[in-house]
């Protein structure tokens, strides 16, 4: 299998997407004590992770954390984009800083759209929606990647630690590929990174929720994240946890650094093998690595280092266009756009595939497939906050007693309910947008 950010491809197989590229599940135990989980979490449409325990972990025990997310202005926004932006506005409710991207380098690398034209479509279809869906401007910064110079630097430099067979291997680049779009993945890396310098927050779990198509741009990170720490703390050979020194200059104080950190962290018995570059633990445990890692991270910084925890991501399932295939700007039949009339999005809901019977008589008989359903996937994504309420749609559909006639009817009502309340929000959008963006 291979995931491609920039095209349109459709994945269903998302079990075995799972298993082949190493991303983990996504299971209850990362939510189910999470204050009021989001939907998404607890339906599964969030179906895997990386690294997301430290996001538990920071939620949980109400440390700083970031989010970190990005638009694409390279068409109009629709339910798919929508999903991200409710999971972002989530975690905001759960004390996250939120930055957004306005990912304007790659949509002039990938999109053939200019800065200008990214700009106003940014500003005008996700922004003020971003805003009328309930996004609130405290600990929130919005910018732009091609005037965010910090981010630029950061792409520049962290990307001495990357060659060209890695991009290759990552992004199947070829002799053809022009180099911006090349370059374009290291500025998201820099996106990723960024918000952990001193200015923006410091070191600390940063999340980035995304689909899987963008997965590799998450591999690429936290390499390059990994890649400029100082220390790595592991298990050895012989089932030991060591510290080991990652560079050739400051090593007695980098030693020294960690020895008086895993003093304090009650590791009183070590081994110090300064040849070696490292301190072995006697009694530590894996479990201990998250925690002994952390405070070494944020002691970097003082040695010249960036100290970068590895960036966390969740992988969200795509919502299906109401045709059948992928939902997508270029195909207004397939998508609901936030900004349509409700009998726009009407019209297009009575056109919506289904997993219904061919007949009414063989959908009493027999009962519908709601998992094949594109009505029942707004129900389930967007429209249905009650999980009661979802289920009773899903058993009624399965057991023949509900008619796809009526879900679509229900959905459409819902639907306008939904449409009319962004578009009201968003009138007065337009005058809050300044007070997001930096």
């Amino acid at each position: 299998m291979k995931i491609d950010p920039w095209s349109s491809t459709t994945y269903q197989d998302y079990t075995r997407l799972r298993d082949e590229f190493g991303i983990q599940e996504f299971s209850e135990d990362l939510w189910k004590d999470l204050p009021h989980p989001h939907r998404l979490l607890r339906r599964g449409v969030v179906f895997g992770h990386r690294g997301f325990e430290l996001i538990h972990d920071a939620i949980i025990n109400k440390k700083p954390w970031a989010i970190l997310t990005g638009l694409m202005p390279s068409g109009k926004m629709h339910l798919g984009h929508k999903m991200v932006i409710d999971e972002v506005i989530y975690y905001q409710s759960l004390g996250a800083d939120i930055f957004i991207a306005v990912a304007d380098i790659e949509a002039f690398a990938t999109r053939g759209y200019t800065l200008e034209e990214t700009e106003e479509l940014a500003l005008n279809e996700y922004i003020s929606n971003y805003i009328a869906l309930g996004l609130k401007p405290e600990k929130c910064r919005i910018y732009f990647q091609s005037k965010h110079q910090d981010v630029k630097d950061m792409a520049y430099i962290l990307g001495k630690k990357i060659n060209w067979s890695q991009m290759v291997a990552t992004y199947g680049f070829t002799e053809s590929t022009n180099m911006t779009h090349i370059f374009s993945p290291l500025v998201q890396t820099g996106d990723i990174l960024h918000v952990q310098l001193k200015k923006f927050g410091g070191v600390r779990p940063t999340l980035v929720p995304v689909g899987v198509d963008q997965d590799p741009h998450i591999r690429l990170s936290r390499d390059i994240s990994q890649a400029h720490r100082l220390y790595n703390v592991t298990v050895t050979k012989d089932n030991k946890i060591g510290v080991f020194v990652k560079v050739d200059k400051d090593i007695e104080k980098l030693l020294d650094n960690a020895e008086e950190i895993l003093n304090k962290l009650h590791f009183t018995e070590l081994k110090r093998i300064t040849d070696y570059k490292a301190i072995y633990i006697k009694k530590a445990e894996e479990e201990d690595i998250p925690r002994i890692d952390e405070h070494l991270a944020k002691s970097e910084t003082r040695f010249g280092g960036y100290g970068f925890f590895q960036p966390s991501a969740t992988f969200h399932r795509f919502i299906t266009g109401l045709t059948g295939e992928k939902m997508s700007s270029s195909k207004p039949e397939s998508a609901i756009f936030l900004s349509d009339t409700p009998e726009d999005a009407r019209k297009k809901i009575m056109h919506a595939k289904t997993g219904g019977a061919v007949t009414l008589e063989e959908q009493k008989k027999h009962g519908g497939n709601p998992s094949d359903c594109m009505v029942y996937e707004l129900f389930l994504y967007h429209l249905i906050e009650n999980d009661d309420e979802l289920a009773e749609i899903y058993n009624s559909c399965k057991s023949g007693k509900q008619m796809c006639g009526n879900c679509k009817k229900y959905a459409s009502e819902l639907m306008e309910k939904n449409l009319i309340s962004i578009a009201e929000k968003r009138k007065t959008a337009d005058k809050k947008i300044k007070d997001y963006l930096i």
